[in-house]
């Protein structure tokens, strides 16, 4: 009898019921990711993501969405505006659901979109930046806390079937 471990993924956190944020996972990872029944990966690193994890996408069949490409120029300055709106897009989507969003190591990219999201569902600053930086760790980017600070949640589209805690 062999007993399965799942292992959630380097800063897996549930976001939202079916709305989970992560680094990108390894095999240890995917009995963990199979449980979730995911959907949907929102991918927001400029490059691939490694070809265990696409394997693993493609044999899941779970739909992946690669916005990295709309990174910035430099690699510190925060994701770009449209790149946080095309994210907000398919996360209020709820056909895409159970979805995961991450990055690389789940820290910064994916901690923008989801400071943008709070400040859509209308959270205050400081609970924001308390959850940015428990992902982030030591590594804080203020110019991603400005960024969400500054963020016009008036530019997101709202569809009309949107997620409940919306």
């Amino acid at each position: 009898m062999s007993s399965q471990h799942f292992i959630p993924p380097l800063n897996y956190g549930m976001i939202e019921e079916d709305l989970y944020r992560s680094g990108q996972p390894n095999e240890l990872n995917f009995p963990f990711l199979e449980k979730l029944g995911l959907k949907t990966v929102v991918w927001l690193a400029p490059e691939e993501p490694n070809q265990r994890f696409c394997d693993f996408i493609d044999d899941q069949e779970i739909q992946l969405y690669h916005l990295g490409v709309i990174s910035a120029v430099n690699a510190w300055d925060p994701i770009t505006e449209e790149a946080v709106l095309e994210a907000l897009d398919i996360i209020l989507n709820p056909r895409n659901y159970p979805m995961m969003i991450m990055c690389n190591l789940g820290r910064h990219r994916t901690g923008t979109i989801v400071g943008c999201l709070r400040k859509l569902q209308r959270w205050n600053l400081t609970s924001i930046f308390e959850e940015y930086r428990r992902y982030a760790g030591p590594k804080v980017r203020l110019l991603n806390e400005q960024f969400i600070e500054l963020f016009d949640t008036d530019l997101v589209r709202i569809p009309e079937t949107k997620p409940s805690w919306l």
